[in-house]
């Protein structure tokens, strides 16, 4: 089976000594993405609009390993404080609304005081 590693070009994944993404066949596991836009290292301060970009940087990973949202079969919410999470919902409406992947959201500490949510997938390439 053939292993490809994705990268963002965030500065944490070479700090830290992980991918954005792994693809291992026709599966794509992206890490925990945050709504960091890594153009230029900034992150808002709202939730919804976190939440947005991380769909816009998980999109771009699944997009390089040759997959779609629509082939995201399980996706993980952490956020840090479990209240905010219905302000998301539009949010994962607007991508998920028809996919459906099983979910599952836990509220933790997240590693940057700024970062409000993360989104971790799993995607099998060409299931939609």
């Amino acid at each position: 089976m053939t292993r490809t590693l994705i990268s963002s070009g965030s500065v944490f994944e070479a700090q830290i000594g992980y991918s954005r993404a792994v693809v291992a066949g026709d599966w794509v596991f992206v890490s925990g993405t945050t709504g960091f836009d890594y153009s230029d290292m900034t992150i808002s301060t709202d939730i919804a609009q976190q939440t947005e970009q991380c769909f816009l940087n998980i999109s771009s990973a699944l997009r390089q390993a040759g997959a779609s949202l629509a082939d995201v079969v399980r996706v993980s919410y952490v956020l840090p404080d479990a209240t905010q999470f219905e302000k998301c919902w539009p949010v994962l409406q607007k991508y998920f609304g028809n996919v459906r992947p099983a979910a599952m959201m836990i509220s933790a500490g997240l590693v940057d005081a700024r970062m409000l949510i993360e989104i971790e997938v799993t995607a099998l390439k060409n299931v939609a």
